[in-house]
C-alpha cells in the first residue's frame, strides 16, 4: 500500500497567504542539513511552531503550510485567526478553515517569523494512519522559495543552502539543468511520455509532486492522446474530501524528463470525475510523483526556475505495485503482554527450598504495539480471491505477529515479488480466520 492521499489534496484557496520575507538563515552559515524520515515515499520532517515540535510532511505539490492534525497534548498557540471557505479536489463543496498569521516556524536554524498556516480540521485527512507514525501538517513553496534546496534520497538529508555565499555552482556541478514553470507556486516540467509506441511522443507538462508516492498520474480527460494502456487494473488510488478514489493503472511504453528516460513505469489514471477541478493549469496532463523523484538527489532552485537532477543508486529500480490487492493502514495501538527471562545466567544456578533446580525465571511487560487494518481489497485480486475483506484487523503476517511490522515493511512485502506466499490471520469482528495467497503480477 502506498499513501497517495497529498496527491490528490489540491487546495484553491478563497485568501491567500503572503509574507515578506519567508525562511532565513539565523546565522551565517553557507547551509543547513536536515534529516528525514522516508516513509512510503514520504518527506517527513520535524518543525517547531511557536515552539512546539511537530511533524510536517514536505510536499512541493502545495503552496501553502496546511496544519490538520494536533494532539490535546501539543499546547500550540496561534494568533490572528480567522475563518475561511476553501475547496479540496474530490469535493465541489467549500468548507471552513481558519487562516492564522504571524506564526514563529523553525527548522534548525532556518527561521520564518511570519508564517501563514491554515487550519483544516478535518478528520478525514490523517496520514498517520498512512504512514504510522504522527504527522501533523504539510509544508510546500515556502519551505523551497528563498534557497536551493537539496533533497538527497540515499542519505535522507535536506540540504538548504544560503544564497549568501559566494559560488554556488559548485552545489549543481555535475548534475543535469531542467528549467521549471513556477505556476501557483509550485514546480511544472515538460516531459515526452510514449503511450503508443506507434506514435510519437506527447510533449507533456507534469507537475513536481513529491507529496505523490506514485511514479506518474496523467489525466484522461486533458488530451485525446493520452492513452490508458489495454492491459490494466482498477485500483485504489487515494482519499479526497469526499471519499476514496479510484482509477486504473498501468504501464506506458517509456517516458523521457531532460536527458532521462524510463522505460515502462506504471502509471496511474485518476478517474475522471475525480479530476475534474483538480487543477485548472492551462497544459498540465498530470504528475511526477516521488516514485521517480527518489531515483535522483534532486536540487530546487525556486529563484532562477530550475531543477538539478543527478542519479542516485534508486535509479534503476524496478517499478513495482501492491501485487496482493490489498490496503493496509494503521489503525492506533494496543497493549501486548510479553514475556521475557530477566536474568538467564542467575536463573539456570536457583533452586528452591527442596534443592530443586529452578528451571526458568520468566517476567512479563506490556508494550504498546501498533494494530494494521485492511482498508481496501482490489476486486479480483489475489487477496480478493482468497478471501479477505475490508476492516479485518490483521493478527499475523506469515506466522509473525502483525505489531512486529511497521506499515513500510508490510508494504514492501506487498511488492516485493512474483509469486510469493502471503499468509494473513486477521480478526473479523471477533472470529480468528487465516488466508493464503501468492502475489500475481498482473501489469
Amino acid at each position: 500500500m502506498k499513501f497517495k492521499l497529498i496527491a490528490i489534496l489540491i487546495f484553491l484557496y478563497s485568501s491567500s497567504c503572503w509574507s515578506q520575507n519567508g525562511f532565513q538563515f539565523e546565522t551565517n552559515k553557507n547551509k543547513i542539513s536536515i534529516p528525514f524520515q522516508f516513509i512510503n515515499n514520504l518527506i517527513i520532517i520535524p518543525i517547531q511552531v511557536n515552539g512546539v515540535t511537530l511533524n510536517f510532511m514536505v510536499d512541493t505539490g502545495v503552496e501553502d503550510t496546511i496544519l490538520f492534525s494536533v494532539d490535546e497534548s501539543d499546547d500550540v498557540s496561534f494568533s490572528k485567526v480567522e475563518k475561511v471557505r476553501i475547496r479540496g479536489f474530490g469535493s465541489n463543496e467549500a468548507f471552513d478553515a481558519y487562516k492564522s498569521v504571524n506564526n514563529n516556524l523553525k527548522i534548525k536554524n532556518y527561521i520564518d517569523t511570519n508564517h501563514c498556516i491554515y487550519l483544516v480540521l478535518d478528520q478525514n485527512i490523517n496520514i498517520s494512519s498512512q504512514v504510522g507514525i504522527p504527522v501533523n501538517g504539510i509544508i510546500g513553496n515556502k519551505l523551497f522559495k528563498n534557497n536551493l534546496i537539496k533533497i538527497d534520497y540515499i542519505s535522507k538529508r535536506i540540504i538548504i543552502y544560503n544564497n549568501n555565499q559566494k559560488d554556488q555552482s559548485k552545489v549543481v556541478k555535475n548534475y543535469n539543468e531542467l528549467p521549471f514553470k513556477l505556476i501557483q507556486g509550485k514546480p511544472y516540467i515538460d516531459t515526452n511520455p510514449v503511450f503508443n509506441s506507434d506514435k510519437t511522443p506527447l510533449k507533456s507538462m507534469l507537475l513536481v509532486d513529491i507529496g505523490n508516492t506514485d511514479a506518474f498520474w496523467f489525466f484522461k480527460q486533458k488530451d485525446e492522446n493520452i492513452e490508458i494502456p489495454k492491459k490494466n487494473i482498477d485500483d485504489f488510488l487515494g482519499r479526497g474530501f469526499s471519499g476514496d478514489v479510484f482509477g486504473k493503472r498501468g504501464r506506458i511504453p517509456s517516458i523521457a524528463i531532460g536527458n532521462f528516460r524510463f522505460i515502462e513505469p506504471i502509471v496511474a489514471f485518476p478517474d475522471t470525475i475525480a479530476t475534474n477541478d483538480i487543477d485548472k493549469i492551462e497544459g498540465r496532463f498530470g504528475s511526477i510523483g516521488s516514485e521517480v523523484i527518489r531515483r535522483f538527489s534532486i536540487i530546487f532552485d525556486y529563484n532562477n526556475n530550475l531543477i538539478y537532477l543527478k542519479k542516485n543508486s534508486n535509479y534503476n529500480d524496478s517499478f513495482n505495485f501492491n501485487m496482493s490487492g490489498v490496503e493496509v493502514q494503521h489503525q492506533g495501538l494496543q497493549w501486548i503482554t510479553e514475556s521475557y527471562e530477566s536474568n538467564p545466567v542467575v536463573s539456570n544456578n536457583l533452586f528452591d527450598a527442596y534443592g530443586n533446580k529452578v528451571v526458568n525465571n520468566l517476567k512479563y511487560k506490556f508494550e504498546l504495539k501498533p494494530v494494521y487494518i485492511i482498508t481496501s481489497v482490489r476486486k479480483d485480486s489475489p487477496a480478493a480471491i482468497a478471501g479477505l475483506q475490508k476492516e479485518d484487523i490483521i493478527v499475523k503476517i506469515n506466522n509473525k505477529n502483525g505489531y512486529s511490522f511497521n506499515l513500510e515493511q508490510i508494504n514492501e512485502l506487498l511488492k516485493s515479488e512474483e509469486g510469493k506466499s502471503i499468509e494473513f490471520e486477521i480478526d473479523r469482528k471477533g472470529k480468528i480466520m487465516k488466508f493464503k495467497f501468492q502475489l500475481k503480477n498482473i501489469l
